[in-house]
């Protein structure tokens, strides 16, 4: 056992004479070359002597031979490699990152330095860390990309409470399983008289007179079979005269919940086409947004779908096939309809959008179906190619999961799904076979029955080349 802890000391071989009796100096250098891809022989002047490193990967560190170790590294690992040198002297031997330039180009190494207790030298054992920080880069940009993402969610959640909350007329949202109120907005509590966010958790029929309540039951049951039920005149508990309710359903997260509308004859209550505060959101919402009849004849679109689309204007889209630009004709648009009746509503559907100068774009649709006399769709389009630039380039650009190959039907023929298919089946077996010999690549072609010279090619086109082993 050898393990080191935050002081920098570690925990010893109990007996080290026994175990290490009968090694020879071959096998001394053999077990030194396992401690990191780079062992650097550094004089008492701090010249770099002698390197020992892998040629296939880190060939260009033969340059060093003959410099200052500190001339090697950039301007702010300077002092690191100082305190490396002295650090026999003056503090425990610790590991420290420093920065190698390298064609214009940081290469991260990790460093730790060993000085013989009989001689001058010292020897740099170093870990190339180049894998970790294309990790870390990636993981940064995909951390930076969900901020994003999250900022817009919450500024769009912001918009829509904004809005549900300053509509003039009475409205609030129940759940459809017990009636509960799950959030009303301004005007509905001005009219029952209760103390803002007071209704929330009560059921609806308390809103209303005893008398009306089965009425209002009977309306809900009725509404559930044909939305074009006329609304319910009722009494609400504590006033005089007569309010209509109506209600519509819709589902989120797979609950269906009432969006009821109360009309006290006082303000302007919604008619079947949405109110004009909802249509200026969606106009002005920065994700492309289109509503469609059940032939997917587009009804209704806004700006940033026609910007999307490289429409010159919304009324040019109006009557046009949704078909004509979402993925392949009838297959993404027929496969979501599918999806919609079944389950009334689609999330993070991975297609592309066709422009009219014959581009694409990759995109993400929500949608969902709106049940009427004639259902209409509703589909919320947002463009992932930033996302996807964001992100550091996968090598070969090849895909690292069947979930990812399962996204290319309908975006790529058969025939090139199949051909990354098999690289991608090929690109694993490799793999591990590296894991399953230690990262020996003689053995690992051994065991897939391929020569050396074979591997080692596929091993370049498949971007493998940076993991280490030893013939």
């Amino acid at each position: 056992m050898n393990l080191e802890t935050t002081s920098g000391d570690q925990i010893p071989f109990s007996d080290p004479e026994v175990i290490f009796e009968g090694f020879t100096k071959e096998d001394i250098i053999k077990l030194a070359y396992c401690a990191g891809d780079f062992m650097l022989a550094i004089d008492e002047h701090e010249i770099i002597r002698d390197i020992a490193v892998n040629i296939r990967d880190h060939a260009f560190a033969n340059q060093w031979i003959g410099r200052k170790w500190s001339d090697t590294v950039t301007v702010e690992s300077k002092p690191k490699i100082a305190q490396l040198l002295e650090a026999d002297h003056h503090g425990p031997n610790l590991w420290r990152q420093v920065n190698h330039l390298h064609e214009g180009e940081d290469v991260p190494v990790n460093y730790k330095v060993i000085k013989p207790q009989k001689k001058n030298w010292h020897i740099a054992v170093g870990r190339d860390l180049r894998a970790i920080s294309v990790l870390q880069q990636r993981l940064l940009k995909t951390q930076q990309s969900m901020e994003r993402d999250y900022l817009h969610l919450r500024q769009t959640e912001t918009r829509y409470r904004l809005l549900f909350d300053n509509i003039s007329y009475p409205v609030l949202i129940a759940d459809a399983d017990d009636l509960d109120i799950q959030q009303a907005n301004r005007a509905c509590h001005t009219l029952v008289s209760a103390a803002p966010g007071a209704l929330e958790g009560k059921s609806l029929l308390t809103l209303v007179e005893e008398g009306f309540r089965d009425d209002v039951i009977g309306y809900i049951g009725a509404v559930s079979v044909n939305s074009g039920t006329p609304p319910v005149n009722v009494r609400l508990t504590g006033r005089t005269g007569y309010v209509k309710i109506a209600a519509s359903a819709f589902r989120q997260s797979g609950k269906q919940y009432w969006l009821v509308n109360i009309d006290d004859g006082l303000h302007a209550a919604p008619g079947k086409q949405s109110d004009r505060y909802i249509l200026d959101v969606v106009e002005k919402m920065p994700d492309a947004f289109v509503l469609t009849d059940e032939k997917q004849a587009i009804i209704v679109a806004n700006s940033a779908f026609a910007e999307l689309v490289q429409a010159g204007s919304v009324e040019q889209l109006i009557g046009v096939s949704l078909n004509r630009f979402i993925g392949r004709p009838d297959v993404d648009i027929g496969l979501l309809k599918k999806q919609l009746k079944d389950y009334h509503n689609v999330r993070n559907f991975g297609s592309i959008v066709n422009d009219l100068n014959g581009g694409s774009e990759p995109v993400e649709i929500s949608a969902i179906m709106i049940e009427r006399d004639q259902p209409l769709f509703g589909y919320s389009v947002r463009s992932v190619g930033r996302r996807e630039r964001d992100l550091p380039e996968m090598t070969g650009n090849y895909p690292r999961s069947v979930e990812q190959l399962t996204e290319l039907v309908g975006r790529k023929p058969l025939k090139e799904i199949v051909r990354e298919s098999t690289d991608l089946i090929e690109r694993m077996c490799i793999e591990a076979a590296l894991v399953h010999t230690a990262d020996n690549r003689a053995s690992a072609a051994e065991i897939l029955g391929l020569s050396r010279q074979s591997l080692y090619s596929k091993l370049h086109r498949h971007g493998l080349g940076n993991l280490i082993g030893k013939d």
